[in-house]
């Protein structure tokens, strides 16, 4: 495959050229340079992964992402006070691993339907208030600021990263990997660790680069979307979600046989918290649950649990381990739905995740992972699926 041909020489071209920052000269270093207007950032993700057991199919795949993000400065670069931008573009490839694994939540966070090269975020960022408040707009990723928390980072079961009841809504998803929408986002600090945050987002998403573009029509409306939280000691929070325009129910149809429109919303809670150690050995337990009004996706809410530890491995500051358990509750139209074609779906589908990440170099981190999940839809064989990955990240830039 050319891809993959391509995808090796760019790694081990990123892998020899770990350190652009670093300088040539350290006796001229006395005094920490100040930071430069634009700095680049890439990140560099290669997934060797697949189908062990159980499934609709062994298969083992290779998938990949590159992303190449510029940060600039607008105060320091054309006097524009307060204010940030970016731009940030992601390159994908490999095949639907998933379908071989069956499962209705995922289990890479890498995987896109189609591989394309895209312009993922573009937004200018202005800050106020004293800098205790800041409002972004522009193409940018909901799940930086809204139904995130550290503790679940380096899983790589989607689940873990937007719950699957608001990731599953809108005309063809939020504004979430893998295309964003136009965004406006409203955030302020409040006091030392509290804050709040809002956002309005074109409820379509779409960038230069997918199919049909960046939508700018709004005509299928917008999601609002809320968070308000504490960070002392990890994360504590609660959100909330609704379109603006009526979802199409996935079961319910009128008389002239079109979708009943039903308000979509839902809320979710986050809780993360730092429970003992400090920099070189922690341990962190996240919870997150959510709900939602269960008549326009597969899902009316779950949970995910876990774990995430720092410094397990002797000798190994840098060594991350983290365990999580995510839990799908399928909504009941989905499974009339199931049903209609002669198979037959669970209540929720269960997944397993346990995952180790650590530095094998400043530019390379390695991360085995080990899958089990227990499949909500099956014809009648076996629910179980395991997956095995490897998971490489080559990081680099200019600062």
């Amino acid at each position: 495959m050319r891809w993959l041909s391509a995808s090796v020489v760019a790694l081990t071209i990123l892998c020899g050229r770990p350190a652009f920052a670093q300088s040539d000269a350290p006796d001229r270093a006395a005094a920490a340079p100040e930071p430069r207007p634009i700095t680049f950032d890439g990140r560099y993700v290669i997934d060797l992964i697949g189908v062990a057991a159980g499934g609709e199919a062994r298969q083992t795949d290779i998938l990949d992402n590159l992303e190449l993000t510029a940060d600039a400065d607008l105060s320091r670069l054309v006097g524009w006070r307060g204010a940030k931008a970016r731009v940030h573009l992601l390159s994908n490839h490999g095949r639907a691993i998933n379908d071989a694994a069956g499962t209705l939540q995922g289990i890479d966070n890498i995987e896109v339907p189609d591989g394309r090269i895209k312009l993922y975020e573009a937004w200018i960022e202005q800050a106020f208030a004293g800098g205790r408040a800041a409002l972004l707009v522009g193409l940018a990723d909901l799940n930086a600021d809204f139904y995130q928390n550290d503790g679940a980072a380096i899983l790589m079961a989607p689940a873990f990263g937007v719950g699957s009841e608001l990731a599953a809504t809108g005309p063809n998803g939020p504004s979430i990997f893998p295309s964003t929408a136009l965004m406006a986002r409203l955030n302020v600090t409040i006091g030392t660790s509290g804050y709040a945050r809002a956002a309005v987002v074109n409820a379509r998403a779409g960038v230069l680069g997918d199919q049909y573009g960046v939508d700018l029509t709004m005509h299928d409306g917008a999601l609002l979307i809320a968070e308000a939280g504490t960070t002392r000691g990890g994360k504590l929070a609660v959100g909330l979600w609704r379109y603006t325009r009526r979802q199409d129910d996935i079961r319910v149809i009128d008389v002239d046989g079109n979708p009943v429109h039903r308000a979509a919303m839902g809320a979710y809670l986050l809780v993360d918290q730092h429970i003992a150690g400090g920099d070189a050995h922690a341990l962190s337990l996240f919870l997150r649950a959510g709900l939602s009004e269960g008549k326009t996706t597969p899902f009316r809410g779950g949970f995910q649990i876990g774990a995430h530890i720092r410094g397990v491995v002797p000798g190994r500051p840098e060594g991350r381990l983290s365990f999580g358990l995510a839990h799908g509750l399928l909504s009941s139209g989905y499974r009339a739905n199931v049903a209609d074609t002669g198979e037959r779906a669970a209540s929720a589908e269960n997944g397993i995740e346990i995952t180790y990440q650590d530095r094998l170099a400043p530019f390379l981190t390695i991360q085995p992972d080990l899958q089990y999940i227990r499949r909500a839809c099956t014809e009648g064989g076996d629910r179980d699926t395991l997956v095995l990955g490897l998971r490489m990240i080559a990081t680099f830039g200019r600062h």
